[in-house]
C-alpha cells in the first residue's frame, strides 16, 4: 500500500514541469509549466502556474489548486474539458485563482466535445474559510458536495483569489440526483475574494451556487440552467448586485437557509440589487424567485421578473414554517420589485405582513427585461 501511494504522488507531481525556480526568493515558490494537451493534477502549497493565452488547454481530469499555490489564467484563455464528472477546476481552501479576463478577451471554461451539451464536464469549484451554518454552529467546517474539499471556519475575510471576465460553458455533470456540479459553486469563500463578470452558460444543474460564505458578487449571468439559475444557501451572507437571469428548469433565484434545519445559524443574509429574472423556453416550475428551507433574511431591492406564472414562491407554513416566520417579521423585503404580466400571481405567501413587497417600474439588472449594456463583448448565447 505504502508504495502504491507514493506511486500516486509521484503521478501526480510529475503532471507538472518545473520551468523556473527563484533561488533567492524568500518563499521558495516554484513555477511550474502545464501541459496544454493534458492538463490535470495539482498545484501543491508553494507552486504557483501561469496559463498561456496563445494555448488551448485540454482538461481531462481534475486539476486542484491546493492551499499556498496559485493559477494564474490570463486574458483569452480557452480551456476545453472532456470527462464528466472526472473533469473538474477546483480551489482548495488557501488556495487562490486569478482570472484575468477582460470585456473584449474572456477566459472562457467550455467543452471540449464535437458536439457540446449541458453536462460535458464539472465545472469551477472554490473553497473558503468563511462562515456556513452547515453542521449546526458558527465556525465549523464541512465537505464539498462535489470535489470533496474541506470548507467553512470563521474567515469571513478569506481571499480564493480574483476572478473577472470568466465565462463558464456546459457544466454540471452529474454523479447522481443529489450530486451535481454547478456552472460555478462557491463553497465558503470570503468577502476578500472579488467575484465579478462571470457568465454561467447551459449548466445542467444551477449555474452559480453560494454555499455559505461572504463574498459579494456582481455582474453576473446564468442562460440556460436546468436546475436554478443562481442559488445561495447554508448561512451565505453577502451583497449579490447586478444579475441577469434567463431559462432556468426550475427557479430564477432560489434562496434557503439550511435544508437540514431552517432555522440554522449563523443565518443567511444576503442583498439581493438589480436582479433581471426571464423564464425563457425552459419550464420555470419553481418561478420567479423561491424562499426556501427557511430563507433567512432577504433584502431585495429593484427586481424586475417576467415571463412566469408566478413571481414568488413559497411554501406553506406547515411545509416551511421558518420560511414564513421571516416574511412575517419582516426579515423579507422587496422594495421595488416588478412583476411582469404574465404573472397571474404576484406571491404565493399567505401570511399577515402587507408590506414586504413594495411594486415598482425597475430597470431590473440594467435595462428592464432586454440584455443590459454590461454583458457586451464577453458573454454568449444572447
Amino acid at each position: 500500500m505504502k508504495n502504491l501511494l507514493l506511486s500516486a504522488l509521484a503521478i501526480a507531481v510529475l503532471t507538472f514541469t518545473s520551468c523556473s525556480r527563484d533561488e533567492d526568493s524568500n518563499d521558495n515558490n516554484n513555477t511550474v509549466t502545464i501541459n496544454p494537451a493534458d492538463f490535470k493534477g495539482e498545484l501543491l502549497s508553494g507552486q504557483s502556474a501561469t496559463l498561456d493565452a496563445t494555448q488551448v488547454y485540454n482538461l481531462t481530469g481534475s486539476f486542484i489548486v491546493r492551499g499556498g499555490a496559485t493559477l494564474t489564467i490570463p486574458a483569452g484563455t480557452r480551456i476545453e474539458a472532456t470527462g464528466g464528472t472526472a473533469s473538474y477546476i477546483a480551489i482548495a481552501q488557501d488556495g487562490l485563482l486569478y482570472v484575468n479576463g477582460t470585456s473584449t478577451n474572456p477566459v472562457v471554461m467550455t467543452s471540449g466535445n464535437a458536439v457540446k451539451a449541458t453536462g460535458d464536464w464539472g465545472g469551477l469549484v472554490i473553497c473558503g474559510r468563511a462562515n456556513t451554518n452547515k453542521g449546526g454552529s458558527t465556525g465549523q467546517t464541512a465537505t464539498s458536495e462535489v470535489g470533496d474539499l474541506t470548507y467553512g471556519g470563521t474567515e469571513n475575510t478569506d481571499s480564493s483569489g480574483v476572478i473577472r471576465y470568466l465565462r463558464v460553458e456546459y457544466t454540471g455533470a452529474a454523479f447522481n440526483a443529489t450530486k451535481e456540479f454547478n456552472g460555478v459553486s462557491l463553497f465558503g469563500v470570503g468577502s476578500g475574494t472579488v467575484f465579478e463578470y462571470v457568465q454561467a452558460y447551459k449548466s445542467g444543474d444551477d449555474g452559480i451556487e453560494f454555499f455559505g460564505g461572504n463574498v459579494n458578487a456582481k455582474y453576473l449571468i446564468a442562460l440556460h440552467s436546468e436546475d436554478d439559475a443562481l442559488d445561495f444557501a447554508d448561512g451565505y451572507s453577502g451583497t449579490l448586485e447586478n444579475v441577469f437571469i434567463k431559462d432556468a428548469a426550475k427557479a430564477g433565484v432560489e434562496g434557503s437557509n439550511n435544508g437540514d434545519n431552517g432555522a440554522a445559524t449563523p443565518t443567511t443574509n444576503a442583498t439581493l440589487k438589480n436582479f433581471t429574472i426571464l423564464k425563457g423556453s425552459l419550464a420555470g416550475s419553481e418561478h420567479g424567485m423561491f424562499m426556501k428551507e427557511g430563507s433567512g433574511r432577504w433584502n431585495c431591492q429593484n427586481i424586475y421578473i417576467d415571463g412566469f406564472t408566478k413571481g414568488l414562491k413559497i411554501n406553506s407554513v406547515a411545509v416551511d414554517p421558518s420560511s414564513n416566520t421571516n416574511v412575517d417579521n419582516g426579515f423579507i423585503t422587496f422594495n421595488p420589485i416588478y412583476f411582469g404580466a404574465t404573472i397571474t400571481t404576484n406571491s404565493e405567501y399567505a401570511g399577515t405582513n402587507t408590506t414586504y413587497i413594495t411594486v415598482g417600474s425597475n430597470t431590473g439588472a440594467g435595462n428592464s427585461g432586454n440584455t443590459p449594456s454590461w454583458t457586451t463583448g464577453w458573454t454568449t448565447g444572447f
